[in-house]
């Protein structure tokens, strides 16, 4: 059985006084039948991690670079995510492709090295709307998967997310066939080229405007583990409730 995850991202918003919400959340759900991460800013992540210590919320890195040590200004590594606290790290989100011009083999990369240095990778897959509408969708995805997932994989150190592109923030959610045709599409996938033991055991996540009212019958659809969460992740209050329906799912 795969066990469901509740990732958030916190994306660049927080501060020392949002940690507060993370105390709630473990309130909320001090037993949780679920995995919940929320993945800050770096410069939280290991008060965050201080925080909530013993609790069952855990704490991720929002991206990292390939290399563990270096010139790399502004860069953070796989390794001192792992030493801040972190026990999982988001690689690949589409605000990284787009806005930083990665390509699969940087996430491949990156993907790599998180896992080398002990820490979950969730590589983040996703079409532009042009792309869908074009009816390429599932050759993107493709394309993504084969090119951004290491061969070093377990069902306990990868995670993917498929976030449609034109659906993060914007309210728009693909249909529910849509969401299930692409998830039992990378099911495939990952079973094909890893075999039917890893394939089944990886963890798939939904990400896109996620929220109270729609989490229920998203996480009904065969092949969702769960969702990486952007806005409704920042208030205990929004993120509660999407835990509790994917407790209920």
């Amino acid at each position: 059985m795969r066990r469901k995850l509740a990732a958030g991202n916190w994306k660049m918003n927080g501060s020392s006084e949002a940690l507060a919400e993370l105390s709630e959340l473990a309130g909320h759900h001090p037993a949780p039948s679920v995995d919940i991460l929320i993945c800050p800013p770096a410069p939280l992540i290991h008060r965050a991690a201080q925080a909530i210590s013993g609790s069952s919320v855990a704490i991720g890195g929002q991206d990292c670079h390939a290399q563990s040590a270096g010139a790399h200004t502004g860069d953070v590594s796989a390794a001192m995510l792992k030493d801040a606290g972190a026990t999982a790290v988001i690689v690949g989100h589409s605000e990284r492709r787009v806005g930083h011009d990665e390509r699969n083999e940087d996430v491949r990369a990156k993907a790599r090295a998180a896992i080398e240095n002990g820490l979950i990778a969730i590589i983040c897959l996703g079409e532009s709307l042009a792309q869908r509408e074009a009816a390429n969708t599932l050759d993107i995805i493709g394309g993504q998967l084969s090119g951004s997932v290491p061969d070093l994989v377990t069902g306990e150190n990868l995670v993917i997310a498929y976030e449609p592109i034109w659906a993060i923030g914007t309210g728009k959610v693909p249909t529910l066939a849509q969401i299930g045709e692409v998830h039992d599409f990378i099911r495939a996938r990952l079973e094909r080229r890893f075999g039917a033991g890893v394939g089944r055991s990886v963890r798939l996540l939904y990400g896109g405007s996620v929220k109270p009212d729609n989490a229920s019958e998203i996480f009904a659809v065969p092949n969702v583990d769960g969702a990486l969460v952007g806005g409704a992740s920042l208030k205990a209050a929004d993120f509660s409730p999407i835990i509790s329906a994917l407790e209920a799912a």
